[in-house]
């Protein structure tokens, strides 16, 4: 019912996790159209790569997450690996990541993705900024972020643009878009998708000051 209403409102695509490619291929099986794009979570990268494309996934990426800690342990071949599979099956291949640095170290070691996957939140929230962080900040500095992201050709999804429901869409949506995102990835609930919807065709219908030339 949600994908459903999600098509009625014109959204093609979903980004989910291998888990919930089943529920999707049922959904299409009962004549639902939306795509997937998947975060190929799980403890076997290139496991879930595979089951995210024997699927049908339209693209897939290397989670968040996932491609901090990898990035963390110098594992950039593996990232290097999936990248490969997905594009040897004809999709588009993406990284993902929470952190700035695991970005800037990909593009050092000469990883370039189809396109990227990147938190992009304002910190103007109270539970920003509570130590140790635990699960309250996605994108400690904004700012660097667009700055940063702003020279990469490739197209940029901004993902955890509300702070995980921290901030509100009528502001964060042009925020995101401003700062140069090219698409934005927004967590919502059934009866949320309608007002986000119709909030984000509002801020892309009105006057962006972009910081970054579009991408597709």
């Amino acid at each position: 019912e949600t994908f459903a209403l999600a098509e009625a409102c014109s959204v093609n695509t979903v980004l989910t996790n291998p888990a919930l490619c089943d529920v999707i291929n049922n959904y299409w099986r009962a004549g639902g159209k939306i795509q997937f794009i998947s975060d190929c979570g799980g403890k076997d990268i290139l496991a879930m790569t595979q089951k995210s494309i024997d699927r049908g996934a339209a693209a897939c990426y290397i989670q968040g997450g996932v491609a901090d800690d990898l990035v963390e342990k110098g594992k950039f071949d593996l990232i290097a690996k999936a990248l490969e599979l997905t594009r040897k099956n004809g999709l588009p291949a993406g990284i993902g990541g929470h952190k700035l640095s695991t970005i800037q170290a990909c593009v050092d070691k000469g990883l370039r993705p189809d396109f990227w996957m990147k938190t992009l939140h304002r910190t103007n929230y109270w539970s920003a900024s509570p130590k140790p962080e635990n699960d309250n900040i996605w994108c400690d500095d904004p700012e660097a972020t667009a700055a940063y992201m702003r020279q990469l050709p490739e197209p940029w999804i901004a993902f955890k643009v509300l702070a995980a429901g921290a901030l509100h869409p009528k502001l964060e949506f042009k925020h995101a878009f401003e700062r140069g995102a090219d698409f934005i990835c927004v967590g919502m609930y059934d009866f949320q998708v309608v007002d986000d919807v119709n909030i984000a065709l509002s801020v892309l219908n009105g006057a962006l000051v972009r910081q970054r030339e579009w991408r597709a």
